[in-house]
């Protein structure tokens, strides 16, 4: 409606005079009744912005295919910050930065929160154009605090962090992480004085002994800041690891050496006792447990059996075996013999495969081979060189005899005029 529109204007217009002082009175009464172009051709835009707490914002009123229309700023409390390139209102903070036909451009430094609102660019048409620019105070939230519910926490049972970061706008969120691996937290917001923000969030997760020293880190994402996190570093406790090594000998235990074993154990905190024992039987009598170290000189066959070194700690106990068996006294001198360090039994290797040479057993398995192919050609060469026509004493002569001893007679003598009996070698 246009009265709707002029009584708008009269009412921006009035309010606007009563921030002038007295010699801008006369100059805005001109200036408002000097011009009166057509809106047609003309656009008025500004921005938005966002700002943090104490820094520089920039206000820009521009104006596309401008005819001398005249420009001016105002307030969210519509009060005129300048028009024109005069400023009517006593804050020094408020700045000219440029001004021109085209646009003016104002900056505000030292940004509070008081500041924020909806400030208006208006263009002197017929009818008045206005343009909106909304500043938004942005506020960073202070040091993030992380709490533990306990300092100390052993393997195996639940701890919880809680982080906080205080007076944001707007809220902050909170993301947890430990070491590489991300945590899903638990948050909460608090709305407090002039739309400020506190924002916690609480995350809960077991530990083991691979945790102790691991750092948590509370992290905030937050517009105003980057960043900004928070570092807690977890303190777990954990049972003792036991492993027996073997000092002396290096080989198989025989009757008459003398065996030295050595207790390692760590732990959080530090192992406080260290025991040896045997499992089901006594300790051999001259046996010296010295710290975390037994030696057995002498050995004979009735040390055989299992020897225990247990370590404990206020969280708990563990420990590790070795397994004794003692053989017989060489009766010459024996190939040095070497174990594994890690090995916990004294008969390692008893009863174990032999290592075979395999290389040794191809050739001899080469040697068989040749010596069946060479029999092979051998015989082959010696059938084909006795294969042909075979003639009998009986075959010369039984056609013309009358009888055996004629035959035989006849074939002394050799008659060469008679068929040749012919047989053959199958």
């Amino acid at each position: 409606c246009p009265y709707l529109l002029l009584a708008t204007f009269l009412h921006s217009f009035f309010v606007s005079l009563l921030s002038y002082p007295p010699s801008l009175l006369l100059l805005t009464f001109v200036g408002s009744r000097a011009y009166s172009p057509s809106v047609e051709g003309q656009n008025l835009a500004t921005d938005n912005v966002s700002v943090i707490e104490g820094e520089m914002a920039t206000i820009s009123c521009r104006v596309k295919n401008n005819d001398d229309s005249v420009i001016q700023l105002l307030n969210p409390n519509r009060q005129t910050i300048y028009f024109k390139d005069v400023r009517p209102l006593k804050d020094s903070r408020f700045q000219l930065v440029n001004f021109s036909d085209n646009e003016l451009r104002v900056s505000l430094s030292n940004v509070s929160l008081s500041d924020e609102g909806r400030y208006v660019c208006q263009l002197y048409t017929d009818p008045p154009q206005e343009a909106y620019a909304d500043i938004t105070v942005l506020v960073p939230p202070g040091s993030p605090i992380i709490e533990s519910r306990e300092d100390v926490v052993s393997e195996g049972n639940e701890t919880e962090l809680t982080c906080t970061a205080i007076g944001s706008k707007p809220a902050a969120s909170i993301r947890w992480m430990k070491g590489e691996e991300e945590l899903t937290g638990e948050t909460t917001v608090e709305e407090t004085y002039d739309r400020m923000f506190t924002v916690s969030s609480r995350v809960r997760f077991s530990v083991t002994k691979e945790d102790d020293g691991v750092p948590v880190d509370c992290i905030i994402d937050h517009p105003a800041v980057k960043d900004l996190l928070a570092q807690r570093h977890l303190e777990v406790l954990y049972k003792p690891e036991v492993k027996i090594v073997v000092t002396y000998p290096e080989g198989l235990t025989r009757e008459g050496d003398n065996l030295d074993l050595t207790c390692i154990a760590e732990g959080k905190p530090h192992p406080h006792q260290i025991n040896w024992l045997r499992v089901d039987e006594d300790v051999p009598p001259h046996a010296v447990v010295t710290g975390s170290d037994l030696y057995i000189e002498n050995l004979n066959k009735s040390y055989n059996g299992t020897y225990r070194c247990v370590a404990s700690n206020a969280v708990g106990e563990a420990y590790d075996d070795y397994i004794l068996y003692v053989y017989d006294a060489p009766t010459t001198i024996p190939t040095p013999t070497t174990n594994p360090v890690n090995t916990q039994d004294s008969r390692a290797g008893e009863g174990a495969p032999q290592k075979i040479d395999h290389a040794v057993i191809g050739g001899v398995v080469a040697v068989v081979m040749f010596a069946i192919l060479c029999a092979l050609i051998v015989l082959g060469r010696y059938f084909a060189r006795h294969k042909g026509t075979y003639f009998t004493h009986e075959a010369k002569g039984a056609d013309d005899a009358a009888d055996a001893d004629t035959a035989i007679i006849n074939a002394e003598g050799g008659h060469n005029n008679t068929d040749e009996k012919k047989e053959y070698y199958i």
